[in-house]
């Protein structure tokens, strides 16, 4: 354990091959399982602060951060950056802390990790949230993220930085203004020793990514049936580019029970303060504390 920041303490733990990984824990009941929420690929814990700082207190919430990612250790061999060594990480931790149940919140990669936890050990798994992100990938999403992700880029100011995040996220956040792009710039970028704002991630992560089928890895269908029986929402951007509805709709007809939520006009991914969102969010909670058998 670490520094207590606020609202929330620091956390560390040692992954198999000696990677010291960073979470946030943000205390809650002990009466209920706690809350995990996994990033996307090229994000970290900033990504989840508002869902964290409204869930606390009724709930415990963990940010967890993917190694080569925010306050998490960088690796020696970039081939490690693949969702399976994720999802060892993952388990070191839960052994670490010695959580037995919980509620899984996974945007995108984050996503994937939740769907290979399931399948490795679904009583493990109480209840999740799937973040525009399923067991197919579109390929104009995968060739989009392939453009960017892994170049290194810096800027002088945090107003340089949230221009060049709103050039390239425009069409996925139609709506946002200056503001808005200043905040998901402080979530992606950080200030260096130089005093550069540049992106908070090991550029490294990029090479296996690259090659395709590496993404989410094997067949991930039969991860979905791992969730059956358990409350499952699925949150979809209208305007994804990842997360299509055809394969959304199939996902809700594998896991009976399971909520679809669009997040009208934004595309991959929803930040889940969207207040449709965060209603689906409460429900599924709900479900959890109460006890409720899914129908």
């Amino acid at each position: 354990m670490g520094e207590r920041r606020n609202s929330y303490t620091d956390g560390f733990w040692w992954s198999k091959d000696g990677i010291r990984l960073h979470y946030r824990d943000y205390p809650g009941r002990d009466d209920r399982p706690p809350v995990l929420c996994f990033p996307g690929l090229t994000r970290n814990a900033r990504d989840y602060e508002a869902v964290a700082e409204r869930l606390a207190g009724e709930w415990r919430v963990l940010l967890v951060e993917f190694r080569g990612r925010g306050e998490s250790g960088y690796a020696k061999d970039p081939m490690t950056y693949v969702p399976l060594t994720y999802l060892q990480d993952v388990e070191a931790l839960l052994d670490e802390l010695k959580i037995a149940r919980f509620v899984a919140i996974g945007t995108s990669l984050g996503g994937i990790v939740t769907m290979l936890l399931a399948a490795t050990d679904r009583d493990r798994v109480a209840a999740a949230v799937l973040n525009d992100v399923g067991p197919e990938l579109d390929a104009s999403g995968l060739a989009r993220i392939r453009t960017y992700v892994g170049k290194a880029v810096q800027h002088p100011t945090w107003m340089h930085a949230a221009r060049a995040v709103a050039e390239g996220n425009g069409d996925v956040y139609p709506g946002y203004g200056i503001e808005d792009w200043l905040r998901m710039a402080k979530r992606l970028y950080r200030l260096n020793s130089q005093g550069r704002i540049v992106l908070d991630y090991d550029m490294k992560i990029a090479e296996p990514f690259r090659v395709p089928g590496n993404e989410a890895g094997p067949d991930m269908w039969p991860t979905i049936d791992a969730l059956r029986g358990k409350p499952l929402l699925v949150v979809r951007g209208a305007r994804s580019d990842i997360l299509n509805a055809r394969v959304a709709d199939r996902m809700i007809e594998r896991v009976p029970g399971a909520t679809l939520v669009t997040v009208s006009d934004v595309g991959h991914a929803p930040t889940l303060e969207e207040p449709d969102a965060a209603e689906a969010i409460d429900t599924l909670l709900a479900r959890v504390a109460n006890g409720q058998p899914v129908v």
